[in-house]
Parts: C-alpha cells; structure tokens; sequence
C-alpha cells in the first residue's frame, strides 16, 4: 500500500529565544489521514514545536510548509483558514454562549459571506446560517455532547468541556486537526474515552497531531511517534519501536542509553 502524502512538513526547523535553543534543526512530517503523536519530557519542545506550525511563534531558521506551501510569516488566522486547527492545554471556550454558539463560531471562521449579506439577511446568509447550523450539529453528534447543544459551556463537565474545544476546532473545516494535552485533568475512564473520540475523528477524515504527556494514551492511539528531548528530535516510528527504542527510554528514565539497551 502506498505511503500517504505529507500534509505537513516541518524541515530543520530551529528556533532561538535570546542564548536558548528551544528546537534544534527538528525535522518530521505528517502524512494525510494519520494520528501522529509528539512527545517528550517536560522541556522537550513540544509546545513551542506546536506554536511554529500553528504561527504563534516564527521559526529562526527552517521551515514549516503545509500542503506544500510555507507557512512563513503568516497570520494565525490565514493558517487556521488553510486548514489548520488546534486545541490549547488550557481551555479556551466562551464560557458565556452555549454549547452550539461555540462551535457555531468554529465554523465561521471560514465564511464567505459578506457584511451586507449578514447586515440584511439575505439569501446567501440565510443559506450559510443553516449549512452552518447543521453542520456544528454533526459535530457535536461526533464528540457525543449534542443532546446539551443549548446549555452554557460553563456549565458543562471538565471533560465535556474538552470535548467542546475539539468540537470547536473541527468546526473550522481543517485539514489538520493539533490537539495539545487533550487528556490533561482526565482520570483513566475519561482517557479511555478520549483515545475512542481521537480514533473516531480519524475515521471521520481528519488528520490529527497529538501532544500529550500519557504515554499509554499515545501508544495506544497514534499511528506513528516523533520523540523530542532538550529540543532535538531523538527517535521517530511506530509505537512499538519507539516503546523499545533506548534513546527514548533513557530520556523519560533518566538513565544512561547503554544501561538502558
């Protein structure tokens, strides 16, 4: 079977915070319909990995391309509009709107629809209006919360809460969904529950990159692993290789490779 072709690339990326190196030339791919998981010890690189691809933070030297173009320099929201979306460690939801208004915001984030079409209604923003509506509705069916489509986000459990921050970033249409801790604050069933969710988001088209700390969750629903240590990339395969894989084990023990191997 054909190898998948790479959605994104990230390609000798270095990046320089004053005399600290927090990537050092990392450089992996993500290949269409894939869960991919990156991890590492704390102050690994992960998250500042994770901000390069999604433009918070710009890249000293190398490159991220996506689809095969740069990401250089572009706003935030020109790369959630090329198909990137992603999730935060800490929650970010509108605590105040409801369940369906946070993920109905997700899907205008792509709207064509002009300010005279929402300004007076009109057909085109009618129409959009229920392909949006169905559309987060869907969503929410997805994710397993749409029965409290009308309830405050507030109120919503911790985990339901995440779930809605999943819901949300999906809504955007993306083409690579970046998940960051999503199993954070969970307890095991919770987890459990997630690695069900991540695998059925797969199912449903979605490319997904998975930052997660639990590495019984990461092996147990990734495809393939890129293991970063003090900013480099150390190891990268499949879970059971990177179970087995000395260099990895070293970095999450503490230990010498060779005691380790």
């Amino acid at each position: 079977m054909p190898e998948s072709r790479a959605v994104l690339e990230v390609d000798d990326v270095t990046i320089r915070f004053g005399g600290l190196t927090a990537l050092d030339s990392v450089s992996f791919e993500i290949r269409e319909g894939e869960i991919l998981g990156l991890i590492g010890p704390n102050g690994a690189g992960k998250t500042t990995c994770f901000n390069v691809m999604t433009g918070v933070y710009q890249a000293t030297s190398g490159q991220v391309r996506f689809d095969g173009r740069p990401l250089t320099k572009l706003k935030r929201h020109k790369i959630t509009q090329l198909g990137i979306a992603r999730t935060f460690q800490n929650i970010r939801l509108f605590k105040s709107m409801t369940v369906l208004e946070n993920v109905m915001v997700g899907t205008d984030a792509n709207s064509k629809v002009g300010f005279f079409d929402a300004l007076f209604r009109l057909p085109r923003h009618r129409r959009t209006e229920a392909e949006s509506l169905a559309r987060a509705k869907e969503i929410l069916e997805v994710v397993g919360i749409k029965a409290r489509y009308d309830e405050l986000a507030s109120n919503l459990s911790y985990g339901d809460q995440r779930r809605l921050e999943i819901a949300r970033a999906m809504a955007t249409g993306p083409k690579l969904l970046c998940l960051d801790e999503p199993a954070a604050g969970f307890n095991p069933a919770e987890k459990q529950k997630l690695m069900e969710l991540i695998r059925k988001v797969r199912d449903e088209g979605y490319t997904v990159l998975l930052i997660e700390h639990d590495m019984r969750l990461v092996m147990g629903v990734t495809d393939r692993i890129v293991v970063l240590e003090f900013g480099k990339k150390i190891a990268e395969g499949s879970p059971a290789e990177i179970r087995d894989n000395p260099a990895v084990i070293a970095a999450y023990l503490g230990v010498d490779e060779e005691d380790a191997s």
